[in-house]
């Protein structure tokens, strides 16, 4: 601040570089980091970055029941979906461990700056399918407490 209590401009505009490029470190760091959710007993895994983008799903054959087709299809069906819904609750605490800090420093932890409770692709409006509402294109909303749909 100047003697005259005004904001200095420059300093402002330094604090400003230096937290986006923490922010954009912070977010490289999500996209190169990747979180398991498992159903089953580990036999459905579902493997998504950080960005919420799943990356891997792997079923192991002892999910199979070829006596029992039907069901099987069905139960792999619920299997996947609890996998990926517990991967999504996982890249979303990672989110929100990673990001959080910034929504918190924009979101009234600096002077002057409204309040800003939802950024695209920040916690709490994540941008991601699954991420929290572990809704998202094509999965139903969880209803339970646990967030990650076990």
């Amino acid at each position: 601040m100047n003697p005259d209590g005004q904001l200095d401009m420059q300093q402002l505009l330094a604090a400003a570089q230096q937290m986006q490029e923490q922010l954009m470190n912070a977010q490289q760091e999500l996209a190169d980091t990747e979180v398991s959710g498992t159903a089953g007993g580990g036999l459905v895994t579902a493997r998504v970055n950080g960005q919420g983008e799943l990356v891997d799903l792997s079923i192991a054959p002892e999910a199979i029941d070829p006596d029992d087709l039907e069901e099987t299809a069905q139960t792999i069906a619920d299997l996947v979906l609890a996998a990926v819904r517990d991967a999504y609750g996982r890249a979303g605490d990672l989110q929100q461990e990673k990001m959080g800090p910034f929504a918190t420093a924009l979101g009234g932890g600096m002077p002057g700056l409204p309040e800003m409770p939802g950024m695209p692709g920040m916690p709490g409006d994540l941008g991601t399918p699954g991420a929290f509402g572990l809704g998202g294109p094509g999965l139903p909303g969880a209803s339970g407490d646990d967030p990650h749909g076990e």
